[in-house]
Order: structure tokens, then C-alpha cells, then sequence
């Protein structure tokens, strides 16, 4: 019994010093980062673009519709969703390899603004200390803003400005909500949801994303249908 006990007292030992160890790797990857560049400056970048749209120039629905698809907690949580880890942790291990992230939008934007999409753990420590520090500088929607302007919607469209004109031929502001509906579901895997390349893939996501709004409460069970009617007919 004494064996057991310290056999389980030195695996404890061992994985709090690689937990700690993972940290401080992580902890440097963000700082070395944000050394270089500032969150500020970045920013700034990000903003000045000639393509930038303000939040009050983006429909509701696409608003509505991006956080509840991408990350239903956003305006809870402080930068990470703990509930959306453990769950993605769960997922993963049904499947035996690394398939879903759990990432909230907050977490993606830090992506897109310091590192690559490398799935390592060192890089999703780093992200998630840029997320915390977003979140603590910037506003909820000020971070959405950010993040709907550098988010890729496939097809060569970076930002809702370029996805909404190249789409739909309309500004952002005029999306409608089945528009909105259906660029939602393309940040996922933009490769694989490209709206001009209707496939399979395609249609099994948009049948996923509808069925989330609907449970949300944020469109209809007449609008899933109108929606799955017009996206049949396009």
C-alpha cells in the first residue's frame, strides 16, 4: 500500500512539474510575441485596413449569427470556455486523433493576429494568454468587430466586408438573415465551405449551423425551412 501511495504521490509530482513546465513555455511563446508587437499596434493594423467595417455596419443577424454558431458563450466567458475544452477534450478522444478545437472567438482572433494554425501546445497556451489579455483591454464587441474583419470566409474573402460584397453583392449591414445564415458556417473550415463550390461538405455543415439557431431561438422552424428551400434552389 505504502508502494501505491508514493507510485501515485510521484505521478502527481511529475505532472504538475509538466503542467508547469508547459505553462512557462506557453508564457514566453505569448510574451516573445507581444514583445515584437505590440496588441496595440496590431490593432491599429487591423483597423486602419481600407476594408474594415465598424460593428454598427454589420447586420444583427450576422452578429447573432456568428456567436452562436462559433462560440454561444462569448459574452460570458473572460477569454477561454472551460466548458467548451472539456467537451472538444471528450470529442477527441471518441475519435483517437485531434479534431475539434473548442476555441472561443476570442482565441481565434489571437490566432489570426500572432500565430500560425500549427496544433501544438505551446502555441494554444500563447493563445490563450493573448485571449486573456484581449479581453481585459478591449470591449465584447469591439473584439467581434476585430474578429469578423479577420476571419477568412473561403474563396478569397478575408473579413465580412469582402464576404458579404463577393457573395451576395451587399454591404454588410444589408445582409439578410438567411445570408447571415449561411456565412456563419463557413469559418469552421473555409476550404471546405466555400459558398460558390456548393459540395456535400457544404450542405451537411449548413444543415448543422440551422439546427444550432434554431435550438438557440435565434430563427424559426419556418425559417429553417425557407432557408433549406432557398439554399436547395440557389
Amino acid at each position: 500500500m505504502g508502494c501505491l501511495f508514493r507510485i501515485i504521490k510521484s505521478f502527481i509530482v511529475v505532472s504538475l512539474f509538466v503542467i508547469i513546465l508547459v505553462l512557462a513555455r506557453g508564457f514566453l511563446f505569448y510574451k516573445d510575441a507581444l514583445d515584437k508587437t505590440p496588441l496595440s499596434v496590431k490593432v491599429s493594423e487591423i483597423t486602419s485596413n481600407s476594408n474594415y467595417v465598424t460593428i454598427d455596419n454589420i447586420s444583427d443577424s450576422m452578429k447573432k449569427f456568428i456567436v452562436t454558431v462559433e462560440d454561444k458563450r462569448f459574452y460570458t466567458h473572460s477569454g477561454i470556455d472551460i466548458t467548451a475544452i472539456v467537451s472538444s477534450m471528450i470529442s477527441n478522444l471518441s475519435v483517437g486523433y485531434y479534431k475539434y478545437g473548442g476555441s472561443t472567438i476570442t482565441q481565434q482572433l489571437a490566432k489570426n493576429m500572432y500565430f500560425s494554425n500549427d496544433k501544438n501546445i505551446t502555441r494554444k497556451i500563447a493563445e490563450m494568454f493573448t485571449a486573456f489579455k484581449i479581453e481585459r483591454e478591449y470591449s465584447k464587441d469591439k473584439i467581434l468587430e476585430m474578429y469578423l474583419n479577420q476571419i477568412y470566409f473561403g474563396h478569397g474573402y478575408y473579413g465580412i466586408n469582402s464576404a458579404s460584397y463577393g457573395y451576395f453583392g451587399v454591404s454588410p449591414k444589408d445582409l439578410t438573415r438567411y445570408q447571415s445564415s449561411l456565412l456563419a458556417g463557413i469559418p469552421q473550415s473555409p476550404s471546405m465551405y466555400d459558398l460558390k463550390i456548393k459540395n456535400k461538405s457544404m450542405g451537411k455543415r449548413y444543415s448543422v449551423v440551422l439546427k444550432n439557431l434554431l435550438k438557440n431561438g435565434d430563427i424559426t422552424i419556418d425559417e429553417v425551412k425557407k432557408f433549406e428551400d432557398d439554399y436547395k434552389a440557389s
